[in-house]
């Protein structure tokens, strides 16, 4: 059967160092995919405020607010709602307690990896609204 036209998979994408921006960015971008990639937190909840988006990539070390902060605010409203942190370090506190569908991904990661995890998210939101 004709396969019905899905809806673009949004991500928004935090991180203030601007080359790393531009190109952690394009390394997201796929068919389907819409990448909108902003400097900091604050830039981001304006973001969402005006407009719906799958997943939270960003940042934890940010200027003003950190991006753990910014993700226990995109998850005020659902609690279930994607986000992966991106550090420098290992996350050695449990990730749970931010929320169910938190992960993170340690700085020096492979582009595989970010794919890898970018699918799998991807994935399961098509999955869950069926």
């Amino acid at each position: 059967g004709a396969r019905k036209l899905m809806r673009p998979f949004s991500v928004l994408y935090v991180e203030d160092n601007a080359d790393l921006r531009e190109s952690i960015s394009s390394l997201m971008q796929a068919e389907g995919r819409e990448i909108l990639a902003l400097a900091n937190a604050e830039e981001a909840l304006d973001a969402m405020r005006g407009q719906r988006f799958d997943l939270l990539v960003t940042d934890v070390s940010l200027p003003g607010m950190s991006g753990t902060d910014l993700a226990r605010r995109w998850l005020e409203p659902d609690a279930n709602r994607w986000v992966v942190l991106c550090s420098g370090y290992e996350f050695r506190q449990g990730l749970a307690s931010i929320g169910p569908n938190v992960r993170s991904l340690h700085k020096a990661f492979e582009p595989e990896q970010m794919d890898a995890l970018l699918a799998e998210i991807e994935a399961s939101i098509r999955t869950s609204e069926g």
